[in-house]
């Protein structure tokens, strides 16, 4: 394979995430499509050869561009397209099963909301870290700081989003190890360790796909009855970002069939809503991330 081949092959398998970067950056999926393809161009420009982090070094191509977009209009207000916003804040005591559902999902639109109340250094330094786990030593020269000034944009982006009255829990790196310790727990079937990682009131919700095609209830509430459920049953399920926040997703074939999304309270897991609706996937944001 030649150098050119191996370029497209290798920018093509990080497409989704990058673009999936772009978008949490700037807020648009056109305006993130467009930063994906000037990424690809400066990219074509440069020399790739020796570069050993590939996925690492198009991430940092991706995150200098958004941070160019971002200075340029930082004084302009931006939208999130896609329409996954609601009008009103979903309330967390709403009846309405598919609204339960359909709270996780709205975490992660209503966080893109206020990551655009941030400085521009201070999204990027935000986003690379808590939301794509990017070490704040690859941060730093992206957005021509130290490791520790990135560490500090990063640390105030997040108090801001947490004064905010209107944010929900975002400490995403504590929410992203429980969730991902809640797959381990539950590929290895500890019991006692779901246990930990659930609420006492946890509740499980599913919407109609789900329950015809599992057999699953729609609803079960308490950490037993979950933890039993869930106990050496997740065979095939892989750790991803869903719509920006932590969740699970069934994909064989590497199709989406089922995704799991999660609210984490106080270090600990209060609800759990699985989608298997094709429709619904579809308007998902899901990307794919390692244990």
């Amino acid at each position: 394979m030649n150098d050119d081949a191996w370029l497209i092959e290798s920018f093509g398998a990080n497409q989704g995430r990058l673009r999936a970067v772009a978008y949490r950056m700037l807020g648009s999926e056109a305006d993130a499509e467009d930063a994906v393809q000037e990424a690809w161009i400066r990219l074509s420009r440069a020399d790739a050869r020796g570069v050993e982090n590939f996925s690492g070094w198009l991430t940092t191509i991706v995150a200098r561009v958004c941070l160019d977009r971002l200075r340029w209009r930082q004084s302009r207000p931006e939208e999130p397209s896609g329409g996954q916003v609601p009008a009103e804040p979903v309330s967390a005591a709403a009846e309405d099963p598919e609204a339960q559902v359909l709270m996780a999902e709205s975490v992660g639109s209503a966080l893109l909301v206020l990551l655009d109340r941030l400085a521009p250094a201070e999204r990027v330094a935000f986003v690379l870290h808590d939301i794509f786990a990017v070490p704040f030593d690859e941060i730093g020269p992206t957005i021509g700081r130290s490791t520790e000034g990135s560490r500090q944009l990063a640390s105030r982006a997040r108090r801001r989003l947490q004064q905010d009255p209107a944010a929900p829990e975002i400490d995403l790196p504590r929410q992203r190890r429980v969730v991902s310790a809640f797959l381990a727990a539950a590929h290895n079937g500890d019991f006692d360790a779901l246990l930990a990682l659930l609420d006492p009131d946890v509740m499980f919700r599913a919407d109609d796909a789900a329950r015809r095609m599992t057999g699953v209830p729609d609803a079960k509430r308490g950490a037993r009855a979950v933890a039993t459920d869930f106990a050496g049953h997740t065979q095939g399920a892989q750790l991803a970002l869903v719509d920006g926040i932590a969740g699970l997703v069934w994909a064989p074939g590497g199709k989406p069939r089922g995704v799991f999304s999660f609210r984490v309270t106080n270090g600990r897991i209060v609800q759990i809503s699985l989608v298997a609706d094709p429709d619904r996937i579809q308007q998902l944001d899901i990307v794919t991330i390692d244990g």
